[in-house]
């Protein structure tokens, strides 16, 4: 059996779809950080089947939750202080999120502007549907 110890001060990420914790490693720019991170893929869940879990030994303000929640809105994040869960956090999809998906759309300003950040914006909260700020170019949540 693996044991992973406590943290005594961070967040752990919990219920994470099995597969899933090292892009979201990325996203969150876990590795920029001098912190702990544990990462389990492919934990038993009796809710889920299989999951991933991080552990992250740091501040949650570190954390940026509407990234968390674009890439999955279910996932339960956990703020341990002196080795306890003190919070839970919900996530709701964010109503705008920012170089976290690029444009597809060859002729949008992104694709020519390098410096230019992609942001996208909530269209259709129950169809999780976005649309580039620019160009309008349409993208569903779901199929990425």
């Amino acid at each position: 059996m693996l044991n992973v110890g406590k943290i005594e001060e961070g967040f752990v990420l919990d219920h994470i779809r099995a597969g899933m914790s090292l892009s979201i490693y990325h996203h969150l720019q876990l590795d920029k950080l001098d912190c702990t991170v544990a990462i389990i893929k492919n934990a038993r869940s009796n809710k889920m089947g299989r999951k991933d879990i991080l552990k992250v030994e740091c501040d949650i303000d570190k954390l940026d939750l509407d990234v968390l929640a674009f890439i999955d809105h279910n996932i339960t994040v956990n703020v341990i202080k002196n080795c306890e869960i003190v919070e839970k956090k919900e996530l709701v999809l964010p109503k705008e999120v920012k170089n976290v998906i690029r444009c597809r759309n060859p002729r949008c300003i992104t694709s020519i502007e390098q410096g230019l950040p992609h942001i996208f914006v909530l269209s259709d909260e129950k169809k999780e549907i976005y649309r580039c700020k620019y160009c309008e170019e349409k993208v569903d949540r779901k199929k990425l």
